[in-house]
């Protein structure tokens, strides 16, 4: 799970742990990290965490907020990054899955014949003729539940599957918005640029909103249709 670790004048005060979806900080006692300094807006910043990504916004305040030195409005955030706020920092702490290795057990099972006799003890008498190996049975179909069609452009007529928990669409810098499949369907959430994105003619405001079957959006000029499979 991703983190902010807090520091002041190079001493951490407190770790925060991203786990859920929007982070406010700000001077005000209602706020997830509450800062208490001068330079501190009430409603200073908020941090919105999809899935494994995390995107900052600064909402408005006076002094600003910067990310490594740079006042930022929006932007993704990448391990390492430090968020200055006020006499503040920080610090963005992404930690990686790291996969398992296969017990010992398994690896065992997944061995060829040839390679189980050679690792048997050399008092043992292996089989002759030890019995073939089914092969492993395919792997499942992974069923694509929905898609976008690009609608206008160069691209018109494209379509994009969405198979991943998280699809970016835009241009860093500029607009960014995010599709999410989660187990109650697919979201759309703006996360990126001064204009949020046009669902079914109306603009999208921070919060994910749900899509359904034939929706229309609205990025950078680019009409899609997102529909279900």
């Amino acid at each position: 799970m991703s983190k902010l670790i807090l520091s002041l004048d190079g001493k951490t005060v407190r770790e925060y742990e991203l786990d859920k979806e929007r982070i406010l900080i700000g001077r005000k006692p209602g706020n997830d990290i509450q800062l208490d300094n001068v330079a501190v807006s009430g409603d200073h910043a908020v941090v919105i965490t999809i899935l494994n990504d995390s995107f900052l916004e600064d909402l408005g305040s006076t002094n600003g907020t910067k990310v490594n030195g740079k006042f930022i409005k929006k932007c993704f955030l990448q391990r390492g990054d430090v968020i200055e706020i006020g006499k503040y920092k920080l610090n963005y702490v992404r930690e990686e899955v790291v996969k398992k290795q296969p017990r010992e057990f398994e690896r065992t099972v997944m061995m060829k014949p040839a390679a189980a006799v050679a690792a048997l003890p050399s008092q043992v008498e292996a089989p002759r003729d030890p019995a073939p190996v089914p092969p492993p049975p395919p792997a499942p179909t992974v069923k694509v539940g929905a898609a976008i069609q690009l609608l206008n452009g160069p691209a018109a007529g494209r379509e994009l599957d969405l198979v991943k928990n998280l699809t970016t669409l835009g241009k860093p810098g500029v607009q960014v918005a995010v599709i999410t499949r989660r187990p109650q369907g697919y979201f759309i959430t703006h996360v990126e640029g001064p204009k949020p994105p046009v669902l079914n003619g109306r603009t999208l405001d921070l919060q994910p909103h749900a899509l359904r079957d034939h929706d229309i959006l609205e990025l950078l000029g680019i009409k899609m249709e997102f529909f279900l499979k």
